[in-house]
């Protein structure tokens, strides 16, 4: 188990890759050792070089690599501008974002680079819990993000220095967790954890944080990998499901409903389709739309219906839609066969059956992307073939379950949880079986 004396520090990619970029300091930073005005900044590369240069075509720092040091971290802060958030996802769009910490900008070739963010953790989960829920959600469910959050972080932090080989379907790239970032700790978007900036941070986050410091989930002597999604549909799903073929015992399938409301898990197809199509009590299960304007952010609340929702295509919609995220022309779509499904109904294998073409997508998150133009909001659904054009459908009906993988904790069901009065040490145990919050700095 990993001990800690101090707060860790880590660092945050917040843009990666690109070629220009434009912030604005406010308060007092460091370049250099040397104090750097207030204002307004453009950074450009050029044969490995990173340029700053200020409104007046001032060049007040040229490296390879420049660090851009707050003089005291709660005083000074930075804003990015234009900095895409959701990226593939149905809600992608560009934000403003402002950020306490270190701003570090290193050039990755001759003409690209990419802005980091260096800043000590609790200052970083800060930001982390109001972007990834609202910051007015109940304070309880406020804490429990708190601690799993910070668990899922150090626990992928012990990961990349032990990585595990990951799982791929054929042809087809598979998910990787923070092992995909070599220059950076996390990512600050969807990928890793939502990362948006300090802007909805308010007193209740900040109680929550404090009420919790340095505590994790730890499990058989290590800290768990305190997986989270927007909402499970009604179950939690296991590990392998969406990531390599290993499971925990602190990831084990939960009903999201009280134990005093006994249900049996789906255990055949039609079971599955049975569960998916109904509307089950469960805590994600949420109607009240005041409540959900509390729990989630602006841009979640966009998306209509996540606990059961449906898409149609129609056969030429579904062919073109898999040609571009497949690269495989399948001639006519015959069938979408659930070939193996989660606890849950999210579906791990899935034959996609053409004219021309038949294979095999595994694994959540790729099922997701290559059948919608961003992503399915899960791999829980049934498929329901329009039989009316004769020797093959006419187009598909998606009917399903769940925002996001459903692995450990439901946040929507965690925030209804502490609406009811549950306390965020209940909430952590409800979903995060054979498990032990335990304060380690």
């Amino acid at each position: 188990m990993p001990d800690f004396e101090n707060e860790p520090e880590i660092s945050v990619g917040l843009m990666e890759n690109i070629d220009k970029a434009c912030f604005e300091t406010v308060g007092t930073f460091l370049i250099n050792g040397k104090e750097l005005s207030s204002g307004k900044y453009n950074i450009l590369c050029k044969e490995d070089i990173i340029t700053l240069v200020d409104q007046s075509g001032n060049e007040p720092g040229a490296s390879k690599e420049l660090e851009i040091k707050p003089r005291f971290l709660n005083e000074s802060s930075f804003i990015i501008n234009d900095i895409k958030i959701g990226m593939d996802f149905h809600w992608e769009r560009f934000l403003d974002q402002e950020f306490r910490g270190t701003l570090k900008i290193k050039a990755l070739n001759s003409n690209s680079f990419t802005l980091i963010n260096i800043i000590p953790l609790e200052t970083y989960l800060e930001a982390v819990i109001c972007s990834e829920m609202n910051s007015e959600s109940p304070i309880e469910f406020l804490k429990t993000h708190c601690v799993i959050s910070r668990s899922w972080l150090l626990a992928q932090l012990n990961k990349k220095k032990y990585p595990v080989k990951q799982i791929a379907s054929e042809k087809i790239p598979g998910w990787t967790d923070s092992q995909k970032h070599k220059d950076f700790d996390v990512c600050a978007d969807d990928h890793c954890q939502r990362y948006h900036g300090i802007k909805s941070i308010n007193p209740s986050v900040e109680k929550a944080l404090k009420e919790t410091r340095g505590e994790v989930l730890m499990s058989e002597g290590e800290i768990c990998d305190a997986r989270f999604s927007k909402c499970c549909g009604g179950i939690t799903e296991r590990f392998s499901t969406c990531w390599e073929d290993t499971d925990f015992t602190f990831l084990t399938p939960v009903m999201d409903s009280p134990e005093n409301n006994p249900q049996t898990y789906p255990a055949n197809e039609k079971e599955f389709y049975d569960f998916i199509t109904s509307k089950p009590g469960a805590f994600c299960n949420i109607q009240d739309k005041k409540l959900l304007s509390r729990i989630l952010p602006d841009f979640d609340q966009e998306t209509g219906s996540f606990f059961r929702w449906t898409v149609n295509y129609s056969q030429q919609e579904l062919k073109k839609i898999l040609l571009e995220k497949t690269g495989i022309d399948f001639g006519n779509i015959m069938d979408l066969i659930p070939v193996l499904r989660g606890a849950s109904g999210r579906i791990i294998n899935l034959r996609i059956v053409g004219q021309m073409k038949e294979t095999e997508i595994k694994k959540e998150l790729e099922i997701r992307k290559a059948l919608s133009k961003t992503h399915l909001y899960s791999s829980a659904f049934v498929v329901i073939p329009d039989r009316n054009e004769g020797s093959f459908p006419g187009g598909f009906t998606l009917k399903g379950a769940g925002w996001g993988h459903g692995v450990g904790l439901c946040q929507i069901g965690a925030a209804a949880m502490a609406e009811k009065g549950c306390d965020y040490a209940s909430i952590l145990y409800h979903y995060f079986k054979n498990s032990l919050i335990k304060k380690i700095y």
